[in-house]
């Protein structure tokens, strides 16, 4: 965004000045959708050194001209502001906006005002905040519990990439964000911070958003553009037949799950390999899921190996690793599908805790291959932590895919979806409904459903990350402190397309 910024101004010719115009004008509206009346509200406007504060500045005239009772607490002296900031600061002191030095004012002593507007920090803040900006931000919190909380492009205190607060950031009640949405909003952390997201366009040239792509790009409900219509002729052999390779004793309801979500996904046949021992107990009573039982117990060994490599090229697809186990003839498994041609894989769970002993010295994969690790697979995979994984979600799994020429799923809250040599893709869903036992097994399933239709992997993983939001997003009205099964995700999916598949 801010490459576009310089490139309109520096190159196009836009001046700043209108910019920051229609960022305010944007500003208003967004605050006017929350607070349609607007005539005789108390705001207080608190303006950061940076364009932020030219933000502020420039929102205060309009709010003023709306019968608004404005006042300005801003961070430097007025005669310090330069460019379109003092700009608009001097066209906010001609409106007879009242100014007050923040350093100086006593916000204790402050009386709860119907509005607060937050334009202390910008995009470009990382690290630690000054004691004096953390002291601001905790008085606005404060005072924003009586009071509507507006965040200008981001709320102040967020990291722009991470989302983390350092330590603390604005906590508001909406966000607009100018030109496009900064990926931190995306990410966990800045979930309770941003409220409603707002990204409001502010005049960019077409041209040099086209010139220029983006890295990285939200999911939305587009992704449904990737889902066929079924065909009025299709039957179960045209809607593709998706293989599960997994199961072991105690884990038999992974594999089904993961049955369960291709089937809810509109596959037209699914197969569970297991061990032979295993087969009735993982169908679950489901006569939709079949079976393809494998040696002769309970365990994986060679002959399951064997007797598997035989009826591969029957499948469009393959889910690897739902309840495998992690036993040593399980990584064998591994390494001998690996070594072989095999259907477009999804590989997740007990698949992923083997892969990582096989990137550096095993078979390598072919290029249909997804990863859908969790962030502590993901540190296997990597060789380090969990909480390095977390510091930088996005760098990680840009990282993995690189190196296994995958497609790289990292799950979580604000999923991570990355291709080489693709943009990464970042999911807008961070829904507790979907954090139970077996709900990646459900996304594995569907993923693999997808695949099987003939989507390529890239895509099928958008769509289904989408979906999959969508379904626990749904499950929160009848389940608002969750309790759902990963079961009933599986089930909603058919439920929450709409008319998104039809219309997308």
């Amino acid at each position: 965004m801010g490459h576009w910024d310089r490139l309109s101004i520096e190159d196009f010719g836009l001046r700043g000045e209108i910019l920051m115009e229609n960022a305010s004008r944007e500003a208003l509206y967004v605050l006017k959708e929350h607070i349609p009346v607007l005539q005789d509200k108390r705001v207080v406007l608190f303006a950061g050194s940076g364009n932020n504060g030219g933000d502020a500045f420039a929102l205060a005239r309009h709010l003023a001209d709306r019968g608004c009772r404005c006042m300005i607490l801003h961070t430097k002296e007025p005669e310090e502001y330069q460019g379109e900031s003092r700009y608009h600061l001097d066209l906010a002191s001609q409106a007879d906006i009242a100014f007050m030095p923040l350093a100086e004012y006593d916000l204790d002593g402050l009386r709860s005002p119907d509005i607060l507007v937050d334009g202390l920090l910008g995009t470009g803040f990382k690290g630690e905040l000054r004691q004096d900006y953390a002291d601001w931000i905790g008085q606005i919190n404060r005072l924003g519990e009586q009071a509507f909380v507006l965040a200008l492009d981001i709320p102040s205190g967020l990291n722009g990439y991470t989302g983390r607060p350092g330590p603390i950031a604005v906590k508001a009640d909406a966000t607009v964000t100018f030109g496009a949405a900064k990926i931190g909003l995306f990410m966990p952390e800045a979930i309770e911070h941003i409220g409603a997201l707002h990204t409001r366009c502010i005049g960019i040239p077409q041209n040099i958003r086209q010139a220029n792509p983006p890295g990285s790009f939200g999911l939305n409900e587009h992704c449904f553009r990737f889902l066929p219509q079924p065909a009025k002729s299709q039957h179960k052999g045209t809607a593709g037949h998706m293989l599960v390779i997994g199961g072991s004793p105690g884990l038999t309801g992974a594999p089904a799950l993961a049955g369960l979500g291709a089937l809810r996904a509109g596959a037209g046949l699914v197969t569970v390999a297991c061990p032979a021992d295993l087969s009735a107990e993982i169908k679950q009573g489901r006569p939709e899921i079949m079976t393809l039982p494998l040696g002769s117990g309970p365990d994986w060994t060679d002959q399951c190996s064997a007797q598997l490599k035989e009826h591969l090229d029957r499948f469009d697809s393959v889910v690897f690793g739902p309840g495998l186990g992690r036993t040593e003839a399980a990584a064998a498994l591994l390494h001998e599908y690996l070594s072989q041609d095999h259907p477009p894989t999804v590989f997740d769970a007990d698949g992923l805790f083997h892969l990582a002993g096989l990137l550096d010295s095993g078979p390598a994969l072919q290029r249909h291959s997804v990863l859908t690790p969790h962030p502590g697979e993901m540190a296997r995979l990597c060789g380090t932590s969990t909480a390095e994984i977390q510091k930088d979600r996005i760098a990680w799994n840009r990282k993995m895919a690189d190196q296994t020429g995958s497609v790289c799923v990292l799950k979580g809250a604000g999923t991570i979806l990355t291709a080489p040599g693709q943009p990464t893709f970042i999911s807008p869903f961070s829904q507790p409904n979907l954090a139970v036992g077996g709900s990646g097994d459900v996304l594995a399933g569907l993923l693999g459903a997808l695949i099987g239709h003939g989507i390529q992997p890239l895509q099928a993983a958008c769509l289904a990350v989408y979906w999959h939001g969508l379904a626990g997003q749904a499950l929160e009205r009848p389940y608002p402190r969750r309790g759902n099964l990963a079961g009933e995700i599986a089930d909603m999916l058919p439920f929450v397309i709409g008319d998104q598949a039809e219309n997308p």
